[in-house]
């Protein structure tokens, strides 16, 4: 399940399937673009290089702070102290809405930036914290892949992004490396014979 925070942390791409295709999302327009649109945010599309360059040194930092907790690193002051920075820096107000359901509240970012975008993006991954679901932060397994996830499984055992894609790639890099193994033992013992008749 997608979340704000790790749409926007997962637009620095590595190849899954361990090609040297990286790419850095996050400065392409048409990546900004869809991304505000999926999560009907507004800023500035191109973003500024000076917005760019703040928007990914947060999205580096949130992302080894994600890397960390997945681990089982706690949230300490200073990342308390950094998220809250970052909260502080986008204003919202309250509104009243009608809804198919009944009237509502709501909170509404009060500017069109990037600022602000980094503020939302912060405020969802302070609501995974706040909701005690950080322990559900995951990196995936594959080496290759360093994606970020949320294991919204009811055992919290995820391992990967996506057992289909980089769940079966490790199945068979494991299975690969058992075989070669036992190829390599075989052989070995083969040329340890040889030697013993000689």
């Amino acid at each position: 399940m997608d979340r704000l925070w790790t749409d926007f942390v997962n637009s620095d791409y590595h190849d899954w399937r361990g090609g040297d295709r990286s790419e850095d999302r996050l400065g392409k327009a048409s990546w900004q673009q869809n991304f505000l649109n999926r999560w009907q945010l507004k800023a500035t599309v191109p973003a500024s290089s000076a917005e760019e360059f703040t928007v990914r040194s947060f999205r580096d930092e949130l992302q080894a702070l994600a890397i960390r907790m997945s681990a089982g690193g706690l949230l300490t002051d200073k990342d308390q102290a950094w998220l809250n920075d970052w909260l502080q820096a986008g204003g919202v107000t309250r509104r009243l809405i009608s809804q198919e359901e009944g009237l509502d509240v709501v909170l509404v970012p009060m500017h069109a930036h990037w600022q602000q975008v980094i503020a939302e993006v912060a405020a969802d991954f302070a609501m995974t914290l706040v909701k005690g679901e950080g322990q559900r932060i995951r990196s995936c397994d594959n080496p290759d892949c360093r994606w970020i996830f949320y294991d919204d499984t009811r055992s919290r055992t995820q391992k990967y992004c996506d057992d289909k894609m980089c769940g079966n790639l490790m199945k068979v890099r494991r299975f690969r490396a058992k075989r070669k193994k036992e190829s390599s033992e075989e052989s070995s013992e083969e040329s340890g014979e040889v030697k013993n008749e000689i």
